[in-house]
């Protein structure tokens, strides 16, 4: 729909031409409201209508308020198609009046104008864009928006109505601040939270845009009665509001200095991993965070007072404060915070450092806040990823975090993306550079090093936990401690050091290596290579691997572990595969410190972990100075500039030594990958070919493009322990079903038949199986006896006759997927004597009521139920004795949760998408009536949107 308006605009925005318009007035006695024609309020509204229009033309968020109002404008227009012909006829007559100039055009300009107000009155209402947006879009934003609609109108009504009377101008004033202090309520608070504020908003909001209607944009008779009566209606109803959001403010401030248990709303599921059962930017992290914030605890809550409350315009925070004192840590612990989680409508984190490229800026923040995949980010150009940036974030309240910044030029560069809305965004900016907080932002905190006190503080805690430090080591430990001169970073290295130890002589053994090689310029560095020396000779090798990730840079534990493994660094134990060893050297890395733990998998093992960027600094610098090699040609030749000459050429004669690769990613061509003799990890996105059977040292394969057939030879590759094909994939009918492998780890396989079966167990150490089942056929795998984690898709349906599932006794994670079985058939699963995660998805079970039973479910820690069609399920708290974690996602049919499960004593989280307020409301409850008993541990988490 294209709408156009130009002539209306030069004749409303030109003094000259508009004061040719006759005086309108309605009436001539004193009891008429009568004002002069401007024109600009008028225009203002149609800047509104025609944006609304307008938006139908380009490509706009699903949940945006534009959107859904280009639907009530579509649906305007076809019950009034007036308003398009009145539009054109009202910019017609604009025309003719700047043409001729003449007072019967004007005269005629008028008559089309006083026809053309009464088609508007629809536009002055919020009610029909909430029921379009069918509970959808953040309500929030659409009364904001409207109300912001009305503000802007009367701003320019304030500017027309000089020759009114001051009672006109007192009351088109007082609603232009009530209606403002309405908009920063809804930019300062959830009101959500409380259903009838939200309806009394609206209410104000409905009534407010009839006032302004009725008496501003009319071609009837108004007299000064009808407005003063419909005023004082107006004024009482907005003093009643204002009290019940007062009382809202209050409740909601106890709340919060309360800091007892915790409700997060979160907008957007990426926010949230489901499976992995923790915020993705709500961390679990290593003690050490919060060991460290102990020191700054009167800074953290003076910064968080900054990102919650003050100014609604958007406001830039700096925390600035020499490399390891803490900046990151704090940031991340209000990042982290569950009232910034619920106070922000969007927020990212990004590492930037010194080495930052622009693209992969918008990329990183990009990623954690839009709806995109991201192979469409990928496609986009820069200045693409900009615009996209800013549209996302446009209207929204948004927290974003730049790491780590060391040029003004990175927040040069990316500045632009961020809108102020005055809706009380904040930009909160790190920095070990001073200059910066005085040149970027309105408000800087800069944190000084520990003093001696703390750091002892943090140093005895560390080493001792809960105990105190013997009285025979105090002085030595003192001694130790001030050499950190109150970095915290090499507090807690130096403690990491000395945990376990505890004769003297080894303290002092510590003392006199750190002082012999010590700088006052290079003091973190030099106690962060001594705590390298004390690592034991196995975890060397696994600490300095990690030199070649990037700074800020989240590494996949698995992927890590099995590079570990590829490179020969884990030794081999006899009782245990190599997988746990690695796992073994992995926490111990993170106990000493080394390492962080980003992100946790739903039975508490480590997913995710991260490297603070000093230690990562000193261990490249340690590997450079050791000539360490590592055989991971992608990692090895992104630092060639770091490497000497010497280690650089040894480098070289590894990756073009063919017998010498061990690690080969992405790789787009396999031709010739047969002469990689010794290849043990090879990630590729090309087709298989036959060739990779030659491949006998292979221990890793994954296969990225979609593969039909599981070809013969990937089974009998002796060492093969890890596979990893698009599927799912059939077993070929080639394959033999004699004979045992070393497979561990199978996806995405299809099991369909007897044969697949028997393929199937010439694996008998599989651990972890990802396949597709034919539902009425569906295979026996109690023979997988070491089987741990199990995913089955079920094709078809089990309604009619069917055989039922038989799973392994030591499964301990299971994923089901559209099996569609009664819920009568639960005690198949929830018998499983060992089950601790457990996924049901898309109708893997079918009906409306779930009765759970006594003595099932005795370990399961982590349950989440996704789109099924259940309306009740009735259960106990002791049917889910140490449930830690429970997720519902698009349970559109089920009536509550039971506030049973809130006296589970185990129960730390709940997590709610898009299952309907009473869903909702019953999780909210639980979470009131378990703080009413003093359980304060209990967390629940409601996503306002799915997208």
């Amino acid at each position: 729909m294209a709408l156009s308006y130009e002539n209306l605009s030069r004749l409303l925005t030109n003094p000259d031409l508009l004061s040719h318009l006759q005086d309108l007035k309605l009436d001539e006695t004193e009891q008429t409201i009568s004002y002069k024609w401007h024109g600009p309020h008028f225009f203002a509204f149609l800047r509104y209508a025609t944006k609304l229009c307008l938006s139908s033309n380009y490509k706009s968020e699903r949940c945006s308020f534009l959107h859904y109002a280009t639907k009530l404008c579509l649906c305007f227009n076809k019950k009034h198609d007036r308003f398009n012909d009145l539009l054109k006829n009202l910019d017609d007559s604009a025309s003719n009046c700047i043409i001729y100039g003449e007072t019967e055009y004007y005269k005629i300009f008028l008559e089309v104008l006083l026809s053309f107000l009464p088609e508007i009155r629809e536009f002055f209402t919020v009610r029909k864009l909430l029921q379009l947006s069918d509970g959808t879009p953040n309500a929030n934003e659409i009364l904001a928006s409207f109300i912001g609609f009305l503000v802007e109108t009367i701003g320019e009504l304030l500017n027309c109505l000089s020759d009114s009377s001051d009672l006109v101008s007192y009351q088109v004033k007082f609603l232009l601040t009530e209606l403002e202090s309405l908009l920063n309520f809804l930019g300062d608070t959830e009101p959500e939270k409380n259903n009838n504020i939200l309806t009394e908003i609206e209410a104000v909001a409905n009534e407010a845009g009839f006032f302004l209607h009725s008496f501003f944009f009319t071609a009837g008779l108004v007299t000064m009665t009808e407005m003063d009566l419909a005023f004082s209606a107006l004024v009482k109803r907005i003093e009643i509001l204002q009290v019940r959001i007062k009382d809202h403010c209050i409740a909601a401030s106890e709340e919060l200095n309360s800091g007892s248990g915790s409700l997060q709303v979160a907008e957007n599921p990426r926010e949230v991993s489901s499976e992995s059962g923790q915020s993705a930017e709500s961390l679990q992290r290593t003690s050490m965070v919060d060991e460290i914030i102990e020191g700054y605890e009167d800074s953290t809550t003076q910064i968080l007072k900054k990102l919650l409350e003050g100014p609604c315009n958007r406001r830039i925070i700096s925390i600035v404060g020499m490399g390891g004192v803490g900046k990151t840590t704090i940031a991340r612990k209000l990042y982290d915070n569950t009232y910034v989680h619920s106070y922000f409508d969007k927020l990212s984190w990004c590492t930037v450092s010194q080495d930052y490229r622009k693209r992969e800026l918008l990329l990183t923040i990009l990623s954690s806040i839009s709806n995109l995949k991201q192979e469409k980010l990928l496609e986009m150009e820069d200045e693409e990823l900009a615009e996209r940036l800013y549209r996302t974030i446009k209207g929204r309240r948004y927290l974003i975090v730049l790491d780590d910044i060391w040029d003004k030029k990175a927040w040069d560069d990316l500045k632009r993306c961020f809108p102020d809305d005055r809706n009380g965004s904040r930009i909160l900016l790190t920095s070990r550079l001073m200059h910066l907080d005085r040149e970027i932002s309105d408000e800087n905190f800069e944190i000084t090093p520990l003093s001696e006190g703390e750091s002892w503080d943090l140093f005895e805690k560390e080493v001792f936990k809960k105990e105190r430090c013997p009285p025979e080591l105090q002085d030595i430990g003192k001694q130790i401690v001030a050499n950190c001169h109150g970095i915290p970073l090499a507090v807690v290295a130096i403690a990491s050091t000395l945990s376990g130890k505890k004769s003297m002589s080894s303290w002092k053994q510590v003392l006199t290596s750190l002082s012999s090689f010590i700088s006052e310029d290079a003091n973190i560095s030099s106690i962060l290579k001594l705590s390298y020396e004390n690592l034991p000779i196995h975890l060397k090798p696994c600490f300095l691997y990690l030199s070649a990730f990037q700074e800020g840079m989240e590494i996949p534990v698995r992927k890590l572990l099995l590079l570990w493994i590829a490179e020969g660094f884990i030794v081999k134990k006899e009782d245990k595969n190599l997988e746990d060893v690695a796992e073994e050297y992995l926490m111990e890395l993170i106990s000493r410190s080394f390492l962080q733990v980003a992100k946790r998998r739903p039975d508490n093992g480590v997913k995710v972990c991260a490297l603070h960027d000093l230690i990562l600094d000193s261990c490249r610098k340690i590997a450079e100075e050791e000539n360490f090699v590592f055989q991971h040609q992608f990692l090895v030749s992104k630092y060639r500039s770091r490497l000497e000459q010497s280690h650089f050429t040894e480098t070289l004669s590894i990756l073009h030594d063919p017998k010498k690769i061990r690690i080969l990613e992405s790789a787009s061509d396999l031709s010739r990958i047969e002469t990689l003799t010794e290849l043990r990890y090879l990630e590729t996105s090309s087709k298989l070919t036959s060739s990779i059977g030659r491949l006998q040292n292979l221990e890793f394969l994954l296969a990225g493009r979609t593969t039909n057939i599981l070809p013969r030879y990937l089974l009998n590759l002796p060492k093969l322990r890890h596979l990893h094909v698009g599927g799912p994939a059939r077993f070929s009918k080639t394959c033999e079903i004699s004979g045992t492998n070393s497979l561990q780890t199978l996806s995405f396989i299809c099991i369909f038949d007897s044969k697949d079966e028997e393929i199937l167990k010439c694996s008998p150490n599989l651990r972890s199986l990802n396949c597709a089942v034919l539902a009425k056929k569906c295979p026996r795998l109690n023979f997988l006896s070491l089987l741990e984690s199990l995913k089955i898709v079920f094709y078809g349906s089990f309604k009619g006759d069917f055989t039922v599932p038989n799973f392994p006794m030591n499964i301990k994670k299971l994923t089901l997927s559209n099996l569609g079985l009664p819920w009568e058939k639960m005690s198949l699963i929830g018998t499983l004597p060992k089950l601790e995660i457990l996924k049901l998805e898309d109708e893997a079970f079918e009906g409306k009521i779930w009765n759970t039973m006594d003595d099932e479910f005795q370990k399961l820690k982590f349950l989440k139920l996704d789109n099924l069609d259940l309306e009740q399920w009735n259960s106990s708290y002791n049917h889910f004795p140490v449930l830690e974690q429970l997720v519902l996602r698009y349970c559109d049919n089920l009536e509550m949760i039971s506030s049973e499960l809130g006296y589970i004593p185990t129960l730390s989280k709940i997590e709610v998408h898009a299952c309907g307020i009473n869903v909702e409301n019953s999780a909210i409850k639980i979470r009131e009536e378990q703080l009413a008993y003093g359980n304060e541990e209990i967390q629940v988490i409601i996503f306002k949107e799915i997208l």
